[in-house]
């Protein structure tokens, strides 16, 4: 493992950019999970899912484009935690994340899919000489 330079103030920032996008992104994928249509709002309609599949992983490929490959599991863990954090110990004690398969369903199309692209590039990295934390 090689020892990289420290991160410039750009790359800071932009590392506590993606942190707060995920921040968002988790608190609107949560909210909106319960999410139902039809005349009596009978039919569950979990589009949060989707969302997160598309802007998780997207967020930690662009930490390791913008920032570092060591440091693109930022994003993901930020999602994660504010998910189970607020997903179940929520604003006044309630549990926001839905029990049933739509969270199953959310933490698997987001979380499963930025992992991948996480260990992808983690991969690539460390064929090129080194990871770089």
């Amino acid at each position: 493992m090689t020892v990289s330079a420290p991160l410039t103030r750009d790359q800071r920032l932009m590392l506590a950019l993606l942190a707060f996008d995920a921040v968002v992104l988790a608190l609107l994928e949560l909210f909106f999970l319960p999410l139902r249509v039809g005349p009596l709002g009978e039919v569950p309609l979990p589009v949060t899912a989707v969302v997160g599949a598309v802007t998780t992983p997207w967020l930690v490929l662009t930490a390791a484009k913008l920032v570092r490959p060591g440091l693109s599991f930022v994003p993901l863990l930020v999602w994660v935690l504010v998910v189970f954090g607020v997903g179940l110990f929520g604003p006044g004690g309630d549990v926001v994340l839905v029990q049933d398969w739509r969270a199953l369903l959310l933490l698997g199309a987001s979380a499963l899919p930025a992992a991948l692209v996480l260990g992808g590039g983690l991969g690539r990295a460390a064929a090129k000489g080194g990871v770089g934390v």
